[in-house]
């Protein structure tokens, strides 16, 4: 069996030029990165304003085991398979981050016969749209420090400063640090730690960010510290936004690649979804609606993460409103969620199918509440069995549900012809009713309480002292109407990875609260979530080389 980087290796791509001219996008409009990848112009993406809107379709999953359950595989074969039914279809997607590449999870770029090309570019270095988020984030982490060494005219007090110097990468040592040691000149003695580029605030803001203009407003908004009479201290106060904005204008334009069946894919930002949004930029998939006919999007992880905080968060603040829901699913996942262990999930097992389907039957039940039509795909292993299969499909359709087995790893877009054509039906006969799950005026806690209850099926919320607090502070400083971004595990519906299916009798443990003011929305931080990953026992990295034609080897 050929691996993805084998399989993309032997792909014949086409040069760039010519898939942007089969999207519509003039050759000038484009900013060459080699041949086969590309950024298009700030003034044709103000060409395309006032062009009719195609229709969104979202790609979301249940909740992930460790080996992932292939939603990007799904969202590029369905993508391919819509061009095959002679539609005019674009992808939107997010970039991979360096960190998790070189750790457990892998690359953005999907798998088998349903990835974006080339995919060690965009699985590595890509055109530095990470390095240029890390190099501004850190410009202002230097600006902070910079200031208080100068004489701290804006009297910030150095044990309430929030901004978090980052980088793309795991790496466990720099959760918690300290700095300035080695005497004065080394500037002032702080505790500090890192979060990983994908859970920056300035990735959130670059997702979320309309144009160039609401970058720098966001920017500027950026709660950066407090002072001492415990007042915010923000980006626009230390006067480096306009610096920030030049590290970010090249990568604030949408990146253009293909897939291996032709279709364009804009690729651009990448937050992650347990502790940020989840979602590709506001821009790349304003710009797929004006460009295709059909947009396929995803958002990480599970429907109660990602799902969610695309149709709270990213919709809300870009007017979108999608049309149709791909719920992701897999019959190795469902029997892990029932309870079988690793090493025996290529065996049939009906029985914890039955147990694990639980988990597939909440984010169905998540997806109905925002209103938007749903099609469940099932993304098929050759381990499956019929008998599998066809419980779950019987499942589906006592749910109301459209179900599909979808084999686009093995057989690229032909091999999701059919959930195309579900979904194509979906959106011509049952018309979406997108709305948000929470109104924007309810207090904080309310938010954070209607998201645990009604999406994770929680009894309830737990706030801890330190949350209570924050909460307060933040509502009293005007920041209580904006939306809420929980960071939970992945993994499980609770803030307890090991608890899987579908649990019940529990609360959300909601440990503190903070602002992110420029992204436009508060945090929650939940059960034990960091915002810095660390590497496995094995990590990736020690399968990637590079051989003697200097071809990139072991990435996946």
């Amino acid at each position: 069996m050929k691996s993805d980087i084998e399989i993309a290796q032997e792909a014949e791509k086409k040069p760039i030029g010519e898939i942007a001219a089969k999207a519509g996008i003039p050759e000038e409009a484009l900013e060459y990165y080699g041949k086969y990848k590309a950024k298009i112009g700030e003034s044709y993406l103000n060409t395309l304003k006032d062009k009719k809107d195609g229709k969104l379709i979202l790609v979301t999953a249940i909740n992930p085991t460790a080996a992932g359950e292939g939603k990007t595989t799904i969202s590029i074969g369905l993508a391919d398979a819509l061009t095959l039914l002679g539609k005019k279809a674009v992808l939107a997607l997010r970039e991979p981050s360096l960190g998790p590449c070189f750790g457990v999870k892998g690359g953005a770029a999907g798998g088998g016969y349903s990835q974006v090309i080339p995919m060690e570019d965009l699985n590595l270095h890509f055109t530095g749209d990470f390095h240029a988020i890390t190099s501004a984030n850190n410009l202002l982490a230097a600006a902070i420090d910079n200031h208080l060494h100068f004489g701290n005219k804006l009297g910030i007090d150095p044990t309430r400063i929030v901004w978090k110097r980052c980088m793309d990468m795991n790496d466990r040592a720099l959760r918690s640090i300290t700095i300035g040691l080695g005497g004065h000149a080394n500037g002032p003695v702080r505790e500090d730690h890192f979060v990983i580029t994908a859970a920056s605030e300035i990735m959130a803001i670059f997702c979320l960010a309309s144009d160039m203009e609401d970058l720098r407003a966001r920017l500027s908004r950026i709660v950066v510290a407090y002072n001492y009479q415990g007042e915010p201290v923000t980006a626009g106060q230390l006067n480096v936004v306009g610096a920030m904005m030049a590290l970010l204008k090249d990568a604030m334009q949408p990146n253009l690649l293909q897939t291996l069946g032709g279709t364009p894919a804009l690729i651009h930002g990448g937050p992650f979804a347990n502790i940020a949004h989840g979602c590709n930029s506001v821009r790349a998939t304003r710009a797929a609606l004006k460009i295709g006919d059909y947009v396929v999007t995803e958002a990480g992880f599970g429907a109660d993460l990602g799902a969610e905080k695309f149709m709270d968060i990213k919709c809300r603040m870009a007017g979108l409103s999608p049309d149709c829901a791909v719920l992701v699913a897999t019959i190795q996942a469902l029997k892990y969620n029932g309870g079988v262990p690793k090493d025996k999930l290529h065996t049939e097992n009906l029985e914890a199918l039955k147990k694990g389907i639980g988990n597939l039957e909440k984010h169905i039940e998540n997806l109905q509440q925002f209103g938007v039509p749903i099609v469940v795909a099932l993304n098929s292993f050759v381990s499956d069995t019929e008998a599998e299969n066809a419980f779950v499909e019987n499942f589906c359709r006592e749910h109301g549900c459209a179900f599909s087995k979808a084999t686009v790893w093995a057989d690229g877009g032909a091999g999701g012809e059919d959930l195309a054509g579900k979904v194509l039906a979906m959106i011509e006969t049952v018309p979406s009713q997108y709305h948000p799950l929470y109104d924007l005026d309810q207090p904080i806690a309310d938010k954070i309480r209607t998201i645990a209850t009604r999406i994770y099926g929680a009894d309830g919320i737990e706030l801890t002292t330190a949350a209570r607090k924050s909460i307060k502070t933040l509502e009293e400083q005007g920041f209580g109407n904006l939306p809420v971004c929980i960071a939970k595990t992945q993994y499980s519906l609770t803030d307890d990875q090991h608890k899987l299916g579908r649990p019940t009798g529990f609360t959300i443990t909601v440990r503190d609260v903070y602002v992110s003011a420029g992204a436009g929305f508060v945090v929650a931080l939940t059960g034990d979530i960091i915002q810095m990953p660390g590497l496995p026992r094995v990590p990736a990295a020690e399968r990637i080389d590079v051989n003697t034609d200097g071809e990139i080897t072991g990435l996946f």
